[in-house]
């Protein structure tokens, strides 16, 4: 009976030491600035007239097309956005 009880404490150590571990990492961990090709692209917002989806990425300038970065699901995912970027405007497209 020890063993068995002995073998679940360990098990239980391992799991809060391993959730403690991933809590501290994801919550205070600071995110890492990413870059974009500023000379060539710039950030946009593509939004749907009809959902209301947001995506955000980033447009070509000289061929228009445009590479999604992510969902945008309410504020705080734009300042993500933006904050990770470096950015300070983006501009909306329909």
């Amino acid at each position: 009976m020890d063993i068995i009880i002995n073998f679940l404490a360990e098990i239980l150590d391992f799991i809060i030491d391993f959730f403690l571990t991933f809590i501290e990492g994801r919550l205070f961990s600071k995110k890492k600035e990413k870059t974009y090709d500023k000379e060539n692209t710039r950030p946009v917002l593509k939004c749907s007239i009809c959902s209301g989806e947001q995506v955000a990425g980033f447009k070509d300038i000289h061929t228009g097309k445009f590479e999604e970065v992510m969902l945008i699901r309410g504020e705080k995912d734009l300042k993500e956005f933006m904050e990770t970027y470096g950015i300070e405007t983006v501009s909306k497209e329909y």
